[in-house]
């Protein structure tokens, strides 16, 4: 079992593709590099294989190079191949979609709080893929090669914001390969607890399974386990007691977000399992302790949000950029820790 594995059945937090490092020894006969990573990877389709060299996802010392190249004594050779999809029945199900753009090749969502991304255990119906379907269905797009289009990076379910798929396996390798190389732009808000000290900085820290609970990732500061993880940050709003910050991300690691500003101090407002569900900071009159309560209500889960999302047309070519504004719970809890602060500032 590895760390990318899912650690929750509601959470979208397996990894959508693999990166593989491979020196050629120096006996070796000149072969097809799809014959020869066919041979290699385990799990692996020459398909698969012949797909990674279309997308330019295999390099060989560097340089891209198609399925014919013949490999030689010493090459080093380096493969981002997407995982094969998970052996789960998807069934078209009537569910929301808001779209916010739509080709031949991708279709960008900005996806609502309380929607899981894929089906896994627990989870096989009601799912972002199941809405795809029978969206994919209703509008007669029934050359999509799997029925619901492929994956590219996920958001957690609480987690609302833009979300890319595709529709078809050469794409999907296309995008992957940029979000591997990190030139994917993504930014999110977030409204954390405590008052920030400064006011833009880094979060630097490998991230993997806590050892003590499955459920949660945990910071490993010392690169001891995990994976590395860069999260940049500049504050938008200060509350007091709150802020809102904008995260910009380098890697793409399970509960980045979450996992780094629970590492310095300053879980996600209402973040139950980072532990941003308690009144962490404040005062001790209820009065206080009643407002905090009423912006629980009013959104019952982190306060996170995948505002932009940039990337290269995995066809085209063209850079595309797109924004989602804060959804409806977010904006009104900030509302009111605004009026808190300004009815604060009169009462002193």
């Amino acid at each position: 079992m590895t760390e990318d594995q899912p650690i929750n059945s509601t959470e979208e937090s397996f990894e959508l593709y693999e990166h593989h490092n491979i020196v050629v020894d120096p006996g070796q006969s000149p072969v097809r590099i799809d014959k020869f990573l066919f041979g290699k990877i385990i799990n692996v389709s020459r398909n698969k294989v012949q797909q990674a060299a279309k997308a330019g996802n295999i390099l060989v010392n560097n340089v891209a190079v198609k399925a014919n190249y013949k490999v030689k004594p010493n090459d080093n050779i380096s493969v981002v191949m997407t995982y094969p999809p998970r052996d789960v029945e998807i069934y078209a199900e009537d569910i929301p979609i808001d779209i916010v753009h739509e080709d031949d090749d991708i279709i960008v969502i900005n996806k609502q709080a309380g929607l899981v991304v894929h089906p896994g255990h627990a989870n096989y119906t009601g799912t972002l893929l199941n809405g795809l379907k029978y969206y994919f269905e209703k509008t007669n797009q029934l050359d999509i090669e799997n029925g619901f289009g492929y994956l590219v990076h996920r958001i957690d379910k609480d987690t609302t914001g833009l979300l890319l798929i595709t529709k078809n396996e050469l794409a999907q390798s296309k995008l992957a390969k940029q979000f591997f190389d990190h030139s994917v732009s993504r930014a999110y808000e977030a409204l954390v607890w405590g008052d920030v000290e400064n006011d833009n900085g880094t979060i630097e820290g490998h991230i993997g399974r806590s050892l003590k609970d499955r459920r949660v990732m945990t910071v490993f500061p010392d690169g001891e386990y995990g994976k590395e993880a860069i999260s940049h940050y500049n504050v938008k709003k200060r509350f007091g007691y709150v802020t809102l910050v904008e995260c910009r991300l380098e890697t793409g690691r399970t509960h980045q977000i979450r996992a780094h500003f629970k590492h310095i101090g300053h879980p996600l407002f209402n973040d139950e399992r980072y532990g941003g569900d308690s009144i962490l900071k404040g005062t001790t009159f209820t009065k206080y302790k009643q407002f905090v309560q009423n912006c629980f209500k009013i959104i019952p889960r982190q306060s996170l949000h995948a505002r932009s999302l940039g990337f290269v047309h995995p066809t085209t070519g063209e850079e595309l950029n797109f924004e989602s504004e804060l959804p409806a719970d977010m904006k009104e809890v900030l509302d009111k820790w605004q009026g808190y602060v300004i009815n604060r500032e009169l009462e002193s």
